[in-house]
């Protein structure tokens, strides 16, 4: 018998244990995500930073090792409309940079980009069928959203203000995921652009809960199963957890990201858009301390990275996005699986010393 307070998410998804392991762009691939789902969580593999090819292939070899529920997350962005002399100006900017470290200024400048779905994107979801499909930045457009329903695939997306959550619902998603200030990457906001709009985690879930129907996932600052404990008690059905997969040995992060996670205080984070161009949290660094950490010369997500490509393959810990969430200091190295387990047994064994 399931021992967990609110089994909605399990009922809805079909998974064992209420861990959704969050998508992380960049950091996660088919074995994190393989390990996550036959650990009992939700395993999420991220699209954005990939082709069409480079996610079936993922997609392939992760039907292959596992027959769990999975989940394939998309950000739905609008592309942004080319502004000549905003990029000139950041690279501008960005000038003495280059003289310090010896990179050719002049050479044509690399593109940074992010992909959203589209129609190829949701051809992959109609060929694969993940269980689940989650969106980062709101929803897609109506025609694209009702062919991921005719899938079967459950939709979620992130709300990181009550006033988005609703609006999910309305649109169609069957759990929310409420995205506190706290977690690391990019914001999940999509009604504003207004930072001062954004609400802590432990302050957001509780008011989500109240404001829609649909089960509601918790998200941000959660790495142990102290997070996961409050996370139910304030009406959550589910966590998702980022960071503290960014610790184990399936993570795709580079040594200076590596160095950062281990080493940096647990003060040293900051929302920035220098490395994209929207906001995100990371652990601060020379460039985000000395250009902002908000800058309003960054172009457009997702175009700010590619002026700063010449200059990471110089020195990649100043010049790298280090995404982080707040409480990274109580990342634990231990495998995928192992702290997918960890999470769900320490946190309901938190829960049920407390009924």
């Amino acid at each position: 018998m399931n021992q967990w307070p609110d089994t909605r998410i399990l009922d809805l998804l079909g998974i064992e244990l209420p861990i959704i392991q969050g998508p992380m762009a960049g950091a996660t691939n088919s074995s994190m995500v393989i390990a996550a789902c036959n650990a009992g969580g939700l395993g999420s593999m991220p699209a954005a930073m990939l082709s069409t090819d480079q996610l079936r292939e993922e997609l392939k070899t992760i039907r292959q090792h596992t027959q769990r529920p999975i989940n394939v997350n998309f950000f739905c962005h609008q592309p942004p409309a080319p502004d000549e002399q905003r990029a000139r100006d950041w690279k501008n900017l960005l000038q003495p940079y280059y003289k310090e470290l010896g990179a050719d200024f002049d050479a044509p400048t690399p593109v940074s980009n992010r992909a959203p779905f589209d129609n190829a994107a949701c051809e992959v979801v109609e060929e694969f069928r993940p269980e689940v499909v989650s969106f980062h930045f709101g929803l897609p457009e109506k025609s694209l959203l009702e062919r991921v329903k005719a899938t079967g695939a459950k939709v979620l997306s992130s709300a990181t203000t009550v006033e988005e959550a609703v609006w999910l619902e309305q649109h169609g998603c069957d759990a929310i995921i409420a995205m506190g200030f706290e977690a690391g990457g990019h914001r999940g906001m999509f009604l504003s652009d207004d930072l001062s709009s954004q609400v802590g985690t432990f302050a957001l879930v509780p008011q989500v809960v109240d404001a829609v129907k649909v089960p509601v996932i918790a998200a941000g600052g959660i790495a142990d199963a102290r997070g996961v404990a409050a996370a139910f008690i304030l009406g959550a059905s589910a966590v998702q957890v980022g960071t503290a997969y960014l610790f184990t040995p399936e993570a795709k992060v580079s040594p200076s990201h590596h160095k950062a996670l281990r080493t940096a205080k647990e003060s040293e984070t900051a929302v920035t858009n220098v490395f994209t161009g929207r906001p995100a949290r990371g652990i601060l660094n020379r460039v985000m301390r000395e250009l902002g950490p908000m800058s309003a010369k960054a172009p457009a997500f997702p175009l700010a990275g590619g002026a700063l490509m010449p200059l990471r393959a110089k020195d990649e810990a100043d010049f790298s996005n280090l995404w982080a969430g707040q409480a990274f200091t109580l990342g634990v190295d231990l495998t995928s699986a192992a702290l997918t387990r960890q999470l769900a047994e320490e946190g309901l064994a938190r829960l049920l010393r407390r009924s």
